[in-house]
């Protein structure tokens, strides 16, 4: 996030990220700039691609929330994600998608984190369970735009994806916002 404003929404919370950087990252970007070329610029979405495994709010607690990070990371093996659809997050959040395939290691890496959590009284943002969660890369966030108009461009922007780009990510990032600035620490998967 790079506006006053958007960095001000997430002042105090804390999001554990993977950071796609080949071929799904590659399918991130064209599928963006698509949607920024029909809707405009000034659109707000992410300024680069992650998939969100959690998000906190322990700004007075970052460095217990970074060190099981840390431990719950260094017991991970890399996390294969695969593309499969360009989907929507319906009213009232209207969000384009990259919607992820839920591959085991994924899947695992999202149980074993909530295990790892379970024992904690750090505080958890938008919590769902392992198999309520759409694992997926927002793409433009639409929910200024009026219904119809974006009923509109969600149908002509979703479908299943044909190629399944792929790829492996061997770490993780803990995002964190304080003082109107976007912080990050990166920990590899398996030490």
């Amino acid at each position: 996030m790079d506006t006053p404003d958007h960095l001000a929404s997430f002042e105090g919370q804390q999001y554990l990220v993977l950071r796609p950087t080949i071929a799904v990252s590659s399918l991130y970007r064209e599928v963006q700039d698509a949607a920024l070329a029909r809707l405009g610029a000034d659109t707000r979405h992410p300024h680069t691609e992650h998939v969100t495994l959690r998000a906190f709010h322990e700004p007075d607690r970052l460095s217990e929330l970074a060190a099981l990070i840390r431990g719950w990371a260094a017991d991970q093996r890399p996390i294969e994600v695969t593309a499969e659809a360009i989907d929507t997050f319906p009213a009232p959040w209207q969000i384009l998608i990259v919607r992820l395939a839920r591959t085991a290691s994924l899947v695992a890496a999202h149980a074993s984190l909530s295990d790892a959590l379970v024992a904690t009284d750090i505080r958890r943002l938008d919590e769902l369970s392992v198999d309520e969660w759409t694992f997926h890369l927002s793409v433009v966030y639409g929910k200024t735009l009026a219904w119809d108009a974006w009923q509109e461009f969600a149908e002509t922007s979703s479908g299943d994806l044909s190629a399944k780009p792929s790829e492996t990510i061997s770490e993780v990032e803990l995002v964190w916002y304080a003082d109107g600035a976007e912080h990050a620490a990166i920990f590899p998967l398996g030490g």
